[in-house]
């Protein structure tokens, strides 16, 4: 269904914020999931992908990728935005390293959406999780049109919460 998604908005990136083919070993798998075919979808979309290293992603995990996954943090710059990513398990919006106020503090870690601007400046942004989201929430996802930044429900595309990051 995500890559139904991304066809459907093609992005200039799709960003993944770690733990790309396994959730660790407190966390059951979904029925009928499969790393191996995982990580051949995700390499349908290498030229575009940028993802940071999650605290589930190793080397073994690196070798079915045709993408780099294993940087603890990326930033992207866009004309109206500036997004640092990690997976959360290093550094959190609570605890950054320095950041631009404004900056979007983006991570994975927890597997819960949230869209919330903090009183350090930063913007907190998770988009939740595909595969194994938590807190009772449906699987979703995030994205950004240079002007607005969502968190959207994967099955209805709806977004779930939204937030204007220019003027």
């Amino acid at each position: 269904m995500l890559l139904a998604r991304i066809s459907e908005f093609a992005p200039d990136a799709v960003v993944m914020l770690g733990d790309a083919l396994y959730h660790g070993p407190r966390n059951p798998l979904p029925s009928g999931y499969s790393p191996p075919e995982a990580a051949k979808r995700l390499n349908l979309l290498k030229k575009t992908i940028v993802a940071v290293r999650g605290n589930c992603d190793a080397e073994v995990d690196q070798l079915l990728l045709e993408f780099p996954i294993m940087a603890d943090y990326s930033t992207i710059l866009t004309e109206t935005a500036r997004f640092f990513l990690t997976h959360g398990h290093l550094w959190s919006a609570e605890n950054p390293p320095p950041l631009p106020d404004g900056t979007v503090f983006a991570s994975g870690h927890t597997h819960i959406p949230k869209l919330e601007k903090l009183a350090n400046g930063l913007i907190a942004f998770n988009p939740g999780s595909i595969a194994l989201p938590k807190g009772g929430n449906p699987a979703s996802y995030g994205i950004f049109d240079g002007k607005e930044l969502a968190v959207c429900e994967l099955a209805t595309g709806r977004p779930m919460m939204r937030d204007a990051l220019t003027g």
